[in-house]
């Protein structure tokens, strides 16, 4: 009879323990894509190289292939590739609540950043030395988005398969005025057919 309430006690204390490192979990996911939302110039492609070494090489959450795929659906879904992916993210690791507080996450720091600015805009959007500062920025977020494409291109392009299908689209986003999702989609039509049908069924079978 004295078991019952031991037994339910335990299952309290389990359940209060499991909330707690959901919450922390969580609270995590918010504040390492605050940082990263707070420390990105450029746009979404510019968070590459912070995004892959945060949620990959420090934290685990995802692996370069899956922070591959999520900029690619990132590319062909509605909204910002940063807060998309960030999304995605979080949804892998908590579901829904994930998936919120990552996004509200990435987005707090420009939300603040961008109603600071708009207040004192006009008194430097003219100064030379604020122009000069955003200059040197766009050369760096250059690098930083060449440095992340090099990293993740090794991954991806593996064979004569993946080589030619990056080179299709190279010169497809070079040359043709077409929409980044119509590339995306060829690339992954492409990928389907060219697939080795050993592959596919591996596939298939998990």
């Amino acid at each position: 009879m004295k078991m019952y309430p031991l037994v339910r006690k335990t299952d309290e204390v389990a359940a209060f323990r499991k909330g707690r490192r959901k919450m922390k979990l969580l609270l995590q996911l918010f504040l390492i894509f605050a940082k990263m939302g707070a420390v990105t110039f450029g746009g979404g492609y510019a968070m590459l190289p912070i995004l892959q070494r945060e949620v990959v090489d420090n934290h685990h959450w995802a692996t370069e292939e899956e922070l591959m795929d999520y900029y690619a659906l990132g590319q062909v879904t509605p909204g910002m590739i940063a807060v998309n992916v960030a999304t995605f993210i979080g949804l892998k690791l908590k579901g829904f609540w994930g998936g919120i507080f990552a996004t509200i996450g990435v987005i707090t720091p420009s939300m603040i950043i961008i109603t600071v600015i708009a207040m004192f805009l006009t008194q430097f959007e003219e100064n030379p030395y604020v122009a000069h500062a955003f200059t040197g920025i766009r050369a760096c977020v250059c690098i930083l988005i060449l440095d992340a494409v090099l990293k993740l291109g090794r991954k991806s392009v593996k064979d004569k398969r993946t080589l030619l299908i990056f080179i299709a689209i190279l010169l497809i986003s070079l040359f043709a005025p077409v929409s980044p999702v119509f590339s995306v989609i060829l690339a992954g039509t492409a990928g389907f057919f060219l697939m080795p049908r050993a592959e596919k069924k591996e596939g298939a079978s998990k």
